[in-house]
């Protein structure tokens, strides 16, 4: 079990001597939704298991259309409705890939996983949560929590949240995502873009089919399909004029069951990335056009589905500085840290694209312990990083609503 950092000595605040009575049960809960990882849209269990804890601490949560996912407010004793009101955000959903660890709470359900800490967001966010439905009195000013499905699932479920009015009334949002290169105890912050757009083209190929003993009489769309991989990366870039505007990367690709059979079809699926804004509306024509130009004359058919996924995630540089400044003031100006943008894409964009927001990097890798990469099978969190975000949050909240801030 990991020893979690609380002073409960004379000088200790509430926080602390509440972390030190629960964090043990933090660190369990966490380990339960680790244990039983729903996909996207299917985390039934999970926002069931939020639902509960926000109930039981007298809290009145409420549940999103979608069927998953929902949201929470809390006000201070006394309410004064003059004062902004700040969002802080979750993602339940877990992975569809496998669970490589060799830990108790390995996940239970074959093929799904917490592989990007989605497990910790909630965990933290809902303790945050739990804290202020004990210590009300504490509470600066009102605060909305977040706890959003379908984060992996393209457009994401930002999108059911926004339907559902979950950002209505809200001044400002703050989310954070488990970083892995980061020792537990150092925050990362980074105004303006922080992550890229992620996009999804599924490409799918036919033609006649045929032997592999005479690919000139037919429609190799193996062959076809390769050269879609290794060219059409290549061949957008160059289009683009600079290599560091886009990333293409396949991630499926189906097609035969016999070694001996040219299939007639063969579906692809690939991520299309980048960090700028400008080329993210550029790609769907720009990658229609490159796929048509390598087929031209292959005499296979094709149809090619392009989905807009998310826009670069760009933090508000005033929203940013309170967490910075909050970071510093709770764990020291050397815990704080800046942080390159991100290839990877979140949801999160939709938030900070509708009201001024930043998200901010967890540190969660064990000082001189390995660095596992996320969406990897062995990825895996310092569990101290819980007590920590929860300090982090709680300490936003105060700097958010300190006069001046």
């Amino acid at each position: 079990m990991t020893t979690l950092p609380v002073d409960t000595g004379q000088g200790a605040r509430s926080l602390d001597h509440w972390l030190a009575e629960h964090g043990e049960g933090l660190v369990a809960l966490r380990r339960n939704i680790h244990a039983h990882p729903e996909l996207s849209g299917a985390e039934i269990a999970t926002t069931e298991l939020v639902f509960e804890r926000l109930e039981l601490a007298g809290l009145q949560p409420r549940r999103l259309s979608s069927g998953t996912g929902l949201v929470c407010d809390i006000v201070p004793s006394v309410e004064q409705t003059t004062q902004p009101m700040l969002a802080l955000r979750a993602d339940l959903d877990a992975l569809a890939m496998a669970d490589q660890k060799d830990v108790p709470y390995r996940s239970q359900v074959p093929g799904v996983s917490h592989a990007c800490g989605h497990d910790v967001h909630t965990t933290v966010v809902l303790g945050a949560a739990l804290y202020y439905a004990h210590h009300r009195h504490e509470l600066p000013g009102p605060v909305r929590f977040v706890f959003q499905p379908a984060e992996e699932r393209v457009p994401g479920g930002a999108l059911d949240v926004l339907r559902d009015g979950g950002l209505t009334g809200i001044d400002a949002i703050v989310g954070i995502h488990c970083e892995p290169k980061l020792d537990v105890g150092t925050i990362g912050v980074r105004s303006g873009a922080i992550s890229s757009a992620a996009d999804m083209a599924r490409i799918v190929l036919s033609g006649p089919g045929g032997h592999t003993a005479r690919p000139e009489l037919t429609v190799d769309l193996v062959d076809l399909a390769a050269r879609i991989v290794a060219d059409l990366p290549t061949a957008v870039a160059a289009r683009l004029g600079n290599s560091a505007d886009v990333k293409i990367v396949f991630g499926s690709i189906h097609a035969g069951d016999a070694a001996n059979v040219i299939p007639t079809s063969c579906e692809l699926k690939a991520s299309v990335r980048t960090p700028s804004l400008d080329v993210w509306e550029l790609l769907p024509e720009l990658v229609t056009s490159v796929v048509a130009d390598i087929l031209a004359g292959s005499g296979a058919d094709h149809e090619l589905d392009y989905t807009h996924g998310v826009p670069p995630v760009v933090n508000d540089g005033s929203v940013t500085d309170v967490v910075a400044r909050a970071a510093a003031m709770e764990f020291g100006e050397h815990a704080v840290t800046g942080v390159e943008q991100s290839w990877g894409g979140d949801d999160f964009a939709w938030f900070t694209r509708e009201v001024p927001g930043t998200y901010v990097r967890l540190g969660v890798r064990t000082p001189d312990g390995p660095t596992l990469d996320l969406h990897a099978g062995h990825f895996d969190v310092d569990e101290r990083s819980i007590a920590l975000g929860i300090r982090l949050l709680t300490a936003t909240v105060d700097r958010y609503f300190a006069p001046g801030s």
